[in-house]
This record gives C-alpha cells, structure tokens and sequence, in this order.
C-alpha cells in the first residue's frame, strides 16, 4: 500500500499519539473557541539551550558596576550550578546595548537586525520557571510538565481550534530536537492522534536535505480504493484518528511539495531571511518554510534554532555566533508577516527553556538560570514596543509582574481565544488542561 505505516507513522499518529484512542472524539475547528481570537495561528522560534537575556534583551547596567565583584550570597538557590561547577564572580555583558524604535527598548549588538522591529515586540522581562537542568526544563515549556507525560503546546491549540487546512497537518516542528524530551515535545499524548505535532527534519540536519518521505503521487484511485476498503474494515474498531491520519497522508501528497517548496520564492525575499550568507542560510531557511506553511493554514509551527546556546564556557564566540545565524532571519520573518498583512493574526514566540546567571561559570561561560530571563512576543494581538515585568538589578530572579510558565501558557491560549481553564480534556476519569491548576492570564500583553 502507497500511503501505508510509513507514511502513517511519519505524518499520523507516530508511536506517542497512539495512547487514548478508543474514547476520543476530535474536535471540530473552533468548538474551544471562548472570545474572539486575536491571532489565528502560531510560530514559535525555539531557542534550545536557554539563550541568555541580560546579553541579549534585558539590559542589566548594574553588571557593569559590580563587574568582577563577589556576587551576594543567595541561600538555596537552584541554579543548576548549585553543585559548585559556577563561581560568584559578577560578570557584565560583553555586548554593548543601545536604544532602538519609537520605543527606546534597549536591545544588545546581538540583535542588532531583530532591533529594528522593537515596536512590534512585547517583551516578557519576568520569566520564571522551576526545572534548572535542560531536560525537565524543555519538556516543561512545552507541555506544561516535566514530569508527566502531558500534551504540548501545539496540540492543545489544534485541539481547540482545529485546522484550516484539510490538505495539511494542522501543527508541523521544524528540526525538532531528539534530545531533552524528543516527541514529547510536540506529542500530542493521550489527545487524540490527529493532534500530535509533524516533525519535518531533526535537529542539526540541514534544510537542503529536509524533505517529506513517502508521499507517493499518480496512483490516486488504487490508493482511494484502499482507503474505502480499510474504513470497512475499521467500522466500529474506535481507531478514527488512524484512519483521519491515513486520509490526511493522501490529500498532502497534492498540497504539501508545493507548500515546501520555499526555494521558488523570488530572490529578494530569500535575501530578506539571509538564505544568501553561509551563516543565516539554515535558519532562514525554516523561518521561509515557517511563513509559507502558516500562509497554508498549518495553525502551529515550532522552528528550533540549529545552534545550541548551552554556554557553559566560550559565551563570547558561542552566543555571538548562535546569534549571527538567527537574527536577520527573524527580523526578515517579522518583516515578511507584517508586509503581507499576516503579522497581526500570527502569533510570534521567542525564547528558551531558560535564562543564564549573571556569574561566570568558570572563566567564560554562564550558568542555568530558571529564575529569572527573557522571552518575547510579535503580532497576534500583542501590545508592541511594550515590556512587562523585570528582574531585580543583577538579572538573578523575576521580581516585578513575574510571570510563571503557566501564565505563559494561559497568556498564548488566551491570544488565540481560548481559556486555559476550559480547554479541558477527560482522561483516566478527570479532566486536563495544559495549565494543570494554575496558571492567570497576563493582560498587558494585549495591545
């Protein structure tokens, strides 16, 4: 059979989704729908590794005082380098800062191409989380649990707003990482299978290479007459979302080569996301796809930097060159959104797992940093060229309007109008939500 466990397996349920079938009913599009949504659809610019916020988008001028002096001592911390691996040196930027947009958001030489659309960003300065090694931490802000085998992010929203594309998988992650979760990370657990994320790719691989397997065209009637034949054979056997999953492979193998196909846009806009430099080729790369699947109607897309920004030492050379291979590609995504009338229905997220200290580990590197770090918002109906929240003077802890990652969950699902504490899902006899029990909804983000 052409469109057989291969492709099933690549484009449906995949070995994580499978767990929950028999009592599931997938939802239609919209049916989760609370208030009128802001943004209709998702792109979510992972940064693996936990980038570091006061070199990049959270100035901290006190580092340059207290450089090179003992930092205070802060009982029961934990920092991942509780374990003595980071000293207590102070240690300030390398990176010089300076003000960008109507705004004046200061923003580091890192970002310097990113900058320039300050106006457009809501940065979340207030960050915190609980989990200080990469594993629990990843999981976590993807499917709120770090130690339960939860759906993700991606799939919730499918879940509830259902997909505008029938010819395409509703939420595809782009090199999606095998490390520090794997599939869990855009599982869509014991949700229905037609919500589980489409991994196109792996970490590390490059875009020139990244291709979908197994679709198979030219034999559309033997392949409707196989389906006609396995949806007799299923008739009352409570597997729909295989079958869906099946139906699904087939319409893609007309829809999904052209949308791929990004290397056919004109040469201005592949220059706009850098595919013209060596450096920026590869994330601008999955930045293009990544506007072209939501032109599509893919409702979640989750792009992960190639790049790890785990800067345990060299954060000079490491964090600079992490940086030069991501930000005119994002710039030019912002740019391409708002040109084409997109960037205010699309939902544009940054940021990590985590932040890093504002000590040395060693003699160049920075430590994990759960506590207290960066990640922003674009479009959507965010406020833009607005900051919520701060760390305190060092860039240790989230002090002013913290926001923990539930509330940042509660905040996305609220963009897309949906409310965390109805989008529920019955299971083993209670009812689940991505914000488990907590979790409010930060108001300042909406513009």
């Amino acid at each position: 059979m052409n469109i057989n466990r291969r492709t099933f397996m690549k484009f449906g349920a995949g070995s994580l989704g499978v767990m929950g079938l028999a009592n599931s009913v997938p939802a239609g599009p919209g049916n989760f729908q609370h208030f009128p949504a802001k943004a209709k659809r998702v792109i979510f610019l992972f940064m693996h590794g936990g980038p570091s916020a006061i070199d990049t988008f959270d100035y901290k001028p006190a580092l340059e005082k207290f450089d090179g002096k003992t930092a205070p001592k802060i009982p029961d911390i934990t920092f991942a380098g509780a374990n003595g691996r980071s000293n207590s040196e102070l240690w300030k930027s390398p990176w010089k800062f300076k003000s960008y947009g109507k705004c004046g958001h200061k923003v580091s030489e890192l970002f310097s191409e990113t900058a320039t659309h300050v106006d457009d960003i809501c940065f979340l300065h207030s960050c915190y989380g609980t989990a200080p090694d990469h594993g629990a931490a990843v999981v976590k802000m993807n499917t709120g649990s770090s130690t339960f085998m939860r759906p993700s992010l991606g799939s919730w929203i499918l879940y509830g707003m259902g997909s505008e594309n029938k010819n395409l998988p509703g939420y595809i992650t782009i090199t999606p990482s095998a490390q520090h979760g794997g599939i869990r990370n855009y599982g869509s657990a014991f949700l229905p299978a037609v919500y589980q994320g489409t991994p196109l790719g792996f970490e590390g691989e490059k875009m020139a290479s990244v291709k979908l397997e197994n679709l198979v065209t030219g034999k559309e009637k033997q392949q409707l007459k196989q389906l006609e034949l396995l949806k007799k054979l299923n008739a009352g056997n409570g597997y729909q979302s295989h079958l869906e999953n099946y139906d699904l492979a087939f319409r893609m193998q007309k829809t999904a080569p052209d949308v791929f196909s990004y290397m056919k846009e004109p040469e201005h806009i592949k220059n706009l996301y850098g595919l013209d430099k060596k450096e920026t080729r590869e994330f601008g790369s999955q930045c293009l796809l990544a506007r072209r699947m939501i032109e599509s109607g893919v409702r979640v897309v989750n792009v992960t930097s190639g790049l790890i920004w785990d800067q345990h030492t060299n954060l000079v050379s490491k964090h600079k060159q992490n940086a030069q291979s991501v930000d005119k590609p994002i710039a030019g995504l912002l740019e391409d959104l708002k040109q084409r009338g997109l960037l205010d229905e699309t939902l544009v997220i940054w940021g990590g797992e985590f932040g890093r200290t504002p000590t040395k580990e060693g003699n160049s590197g920075r430590d994990h940093n759960p506590h207290g770090y960066t990640m922003w918002m674009a479009g959507g109906g965010t406020k833009g060229g607005h900051a919520i929240g701060a760390t305190d003077e060092l860039g240790y802890f989230a002090e002013e309007k913290k926001i923990h990652l539930h509330d940042f969950h509660a905040t996305v699902l609220r963009l897309l109008g949906m409310d965390h504490k109805r989008l529920t899902y019955r299971y083993a006899g209670r009812d689940f939500r991505l914000t488990d029990v907590s979790g409010h909804v930060v108001e300042e983000v909406f513009g």
